[in-house]
């Protein structure tokens, strides 16, 4: 789902005839629904191309001129394109169809899209660095599209202002420093009072390299992190302070959080996000909540301010461990508890030993809960009483979450009542969403319905269509888009 335009080339013979057949389909990147283009194909298959648009010679109304200069080459974003409220409408049309697809549902109705800020907007962000000397020294940046290569770009659109405004002053850094060819990444990450650089390094810093680190975030106003290998080892190097953090304020909820956590890359986005949930599960204060896969506590500590009590689940002790750290610091721990499990291959013996809730918020990663959907399948199936009569679902893959769907409403006895997406990434093809599903016969045997089809693998049609490749030149009318 690149904001592609799909064509067709011209059908050969008469309708009805042995000799018909029909125009072959052309998926051509860079076009738009409606639009007239020439367009070079770059390979072919029996019944479809996939193609580049060389010239637009009739341009829709929903073309954008692109912000950025190197919006294109860099691989970014691939939608700048596209006007912003298109981009949404497609998003939406591309959850619709997974579901459809791919879960056999259909919701009852659909949420209003959530959407932010179109432009500064990434508060986190994986910068790939290479020393090129070719292209005049260091290199900073996304990847080229479609290539392992580093963009040759000097601002971003999408990134804070500040941030953009940096990128070249950080080339200069990291020429200056003695590991400059052993230092691959940059990672960005972004909170309410301080910018975290955390820098990726094969050998350790030189003390003339501390120094220079030291004197350009005193300049640039950033906080500096080491990382020698995985995540886990990244440390604060200078200043070791402010701390780093996000706030969720409706809720009084301040998160310390690490560079190389998993944190929303949109801290706006994230505070809608989090009120729509909790409004939408809706929690009483005699009630009881799990929150499946709930990292730091993102929901867990808000949900704690409106439940009875909350149990959040991570598949990291270390996790879990921090967030019920976070949970004391913001006076919530006594309605809040954590448990670390696999929720991979949970059971449906596992569910039940947890206990009954009132309402689950399951948030899981691109993944989906798989596992979590089969066990609450089965425990409906079975009559458990235990089951949750309501369950918003965060998702970041339509693909997933229709998977996930299919099981809760044909195997479960859910009612998928309400569906959105959230446009967590403009100008990108990542589609987030939230899903909301309804049981009205908690403790009655449920007998499935439908088999699902598919399986954890299933990927969206646009995915699928993305990697194909197509192959000859032309011109041509797009009809519809994907």
């Amino acid at each position: 789902m690149e904001a592609r335009g799909v064509g067709r080339t011209a059908p050969e013979g008469e309708p009805g005839t042995p000799e018909f057949k029909p125009g072959k389909v052309i998926f051509v990147e860079g076009a738009l629904p409606g639009e007239r283009v020439t367009y070079l194909s770059y390979r072919r298959k029996p019944k479809f191309e996939q193609a580049e648009t060389v010239s637009v010679l009739r341009s829709s109304s929903m073309r954008a001129k692109p912000q950025c200069p190197h919006f294109g080459k860099c691989g970014g974003c691939s939608m700048q394109h596209l006007e912003p409220r298109a981009q949404i409408a497609i998003k939406q049309r591309v959850l619709e169809d997974n579901l459809a697809r791919l879960g056999k549902v259909r919701a009852e109705a659909m949420l209003r899209p959530i959407q932010g800020p179109d432009w500064g907007y990434r508060f986190r962000a994986r910068l790939t660095v290479r020393y090129v000397p070719k292209k005049g020294g260091v290199l900073i940046g996304f990847h080229e599209r479609k290539s392992s290569y580093v963009a040759d770009m000097d601002s971003c659109e999408v990134l804070p202002r500040h941030v953009s405004d940096m990128l070249v002053p950080l080339r200069r850094l990291v020429e200056s420093l003695s590991i400059r060819e052993r230092l691959p990444q940059i990672e960005l990450a972004i909170g309410a009072d301080v910018t975290a650089l955390v820098l990726r390094i094969l050998e350790p810093l030189t003390p003339a390299d501390e120094d220079i680190l030291r004197a350009f975030a005193d300049a640039n106003r950033v906080q500096f992190w080491v990382q020698t290998k995985g995540p886990d080892t990244a440390v604060p190097f200078y200043p070791l302070e402010p701390e780093l953090h996000y706030t969720l304020p409706e809720y009084q909820i301040r998160m310390p959080f690490k560079p190389t956590d998993f944190t929303q890359v949109n801290h706006q986005i994230n505070r809608v996000l989090v009120h729509r949930a909790l409004r939408l599960l809706a929690p009483q204060s005699n009630e009881r909540v799990l929150d499946l896969f709930c990292g730091l506590g993102n929901f867990t500590l808000p949900l704690a301010r409106r439940a009875g009590t909350v149990m959040g689940i991570e598949g990291s002790t270390a996790l879990t461990e921090r967030a019920l750290a976070n949970a004391q610091r913001n006076g919530v721990a006594e309605r809040t508890e954590f448990a670390c499990r696999n929720l991979f291959d949970i059971t449906a013996d596992d569910m039940r030993a947890l206990g009954a809730f009132d309402r689950y918020l399951i948030d899981p990663p691109r993944e989906g809960a798989l596992a979590v959907s089969k066990a609450l399948a089965e425990l409906a199936q079975q009559g458990y009483e235990g089951l949750p009569k309501r369950i918003v679902y965060v998702s970041c893959s339509p693909a997933t979450l229709a998977r996930d769907a299919g099981l809760l409403v044909h195997e479960a006895g859910y009612r998928l009542t309400l569906a959105g997406v959230v446009n967590m990434f403009p100008h990108t093809s990542h589609v987030e969403s939230m899903a909301v599903f309804e049981h009205e016969s908690i403790g009655q045997p449920w007998v499935p319905r439908v088999r699902v089809s598919g399986d954890a693998t299933d990927e969206p049609a646009d995915e699928g269509v993305e990697a194909i490749a197509g192959a000859t030149d032309g011109e041509g009318v797009i009809h519809e888009g994907v």
